[in-house]
């Protein structure tokens, strides 16, 4: 295997696991929240972490075999929300104040999107390969919209949480 192939099949093993890790800490998460609606976005949050690593596994066992990525592999459908609280139910801010395990939760998970994006596009930016860019930033682009939707629900919860717990000096 040439080096340049080889450095692409590291990269995309990284990746896999990665996502992996990421779809344990999900699934870790929905059977952890008392939320019922924040169990089934965690759980939907896992199953695309899941879909990303077949993904890239699909793409390294391709780079492997012929130096080519597989173009017949896809990502599958996008979990995406505009509600002010894409997560968890409004019922879980009325008790925000005890809602350590779920807020832990959301920070966690944001760096780990974070750390996934900053990944996909360290690796877009060391090819010179346009697919490999492509797929490599579309792959950012799916972890940044996690992030998003963290942050987002951490945002709406997050003064009622300062201030249940007097975080907050207001």
């Amino acid at each position: 295997m040439e080096d340049a192939t080889r450095r692409i099949a590291d990269g995309l093993r990284q990746a896999i696991q990665a996502e992996i890790e990421g779809q344990h800490f999900y699934l870790m998460a929905a059977g952890s929240t008392s939320d019922a609606r924040g169990r089934e976005v965690f759980e939907q949050l896992a199953a695309e972490e899941l879909d990303h690593a077949t993904f890239l596994r699909a793409q390294m066992d391709s780079m492997v075999a012929t130096g080519e990525l597989d173009r017949s592999a896809t990502l599958g459908s996008r979990f995406d929300s505009e509600e002010r609280s894409p997560i968890f139910s409004e019922k879980l801010r009325s008790r925000a104040g005890e809602a350590h395990f779920e807020m832990t939760a959301l920070a966690v998970g944001m760096q780990l999107e974070a750390s996934a994006v900053k990944y996909y596009r360290g690796e877009a930016n060391a090819t010179d390969d346009p697919d490999i860019k492509k797929f490599y930033l579309e792959l950012a682009e799916w972890e940044s919209g996690h992030h998003q939707l963290l942050a987002r629900q951490q945002e709406y919860l997050q003064e009622d949480y300062w201030s249940a717990n007097r975080f907050s000096p207001f």
